[in-house]
C-alpha cells in the first residue's frame, strides 16, 4: 500500500462490503430456483459484484471487501435455526454456490488488476 485510506476509500470499501452481503442473501435465495438457471445467475452476479469491485477501486482490495461481505453473509445463512428452519437445502447446488462463490472470489481477488500507464508530463517526442 502506497497511498493511506482516505475517507472516499473506506466508504467505497464499506459500500463494497455491503453490496457483497446483499448479493450473498439474494444469491442464497435464487440459487435454488429455476432448476439451475437461478444457480448460474446467482453465480454470475457474484462474480460481477467481485470483479467489478476489483476494477472499481483499482485494487485487488476491492474484491476481497465485496468477498468478505458475501461470504460473512453466505456462512451465517448456513447454519440452522433452533425452529428448523434452513436457507440452503442438503443438494448439490448450494455446495456449488458455496463452493464456486468462494472459489469466484478468491480468482477476482488475485487477478492482477491493470494499471494505468503515467500520464505524461509534456508532449511526445519533446
Amino acid at each position: 500500500m502506497t497511498e493511506p485510506f482516505k475517507p472516499g476509500r473506506i466508504a467505497v470499501y464499506a459500500l463494497l462490503l455491503v453490496l457483497g452481503a446483499l448479493a450473498g442473501a439474494a444469491g442464497a435465495l435464487v440459487q435454488g430456483a429455476w432448476s439451475g438457471g437461478g444457480l448460474v445467475l446467482a453465480l454470475l452476479g457474484a462474480a460481477g459484484l467481485f470483479y467489478g469491485g476489483a476494477r472499481a477501486t483499482g485494487t485487488k482490495g476491492g474484491a476481497v471487501a465485496a468477498g468478505a461481505g458475501w461470504l460473512v453473509t453466505v456462512l451465517l445463512l448456513t447454519a440452522s435455526r433452533p425452529e428448523g428452519d434452513f436457507v440452503f437445502a442438503a443438494g448439490l447446488g448450494s455446495y456449488v454456490y458455496l463452493l464456486g462463490g468462494m472459489a469466484l472470489a478468491v480468482m477476482c481477488a488475485t487477478l492482477a488488476v491493470p494499471s494505468q500507464p503515467a500520464r505524461p508530463v509534456g508532449r511526445l517526442g519533446k
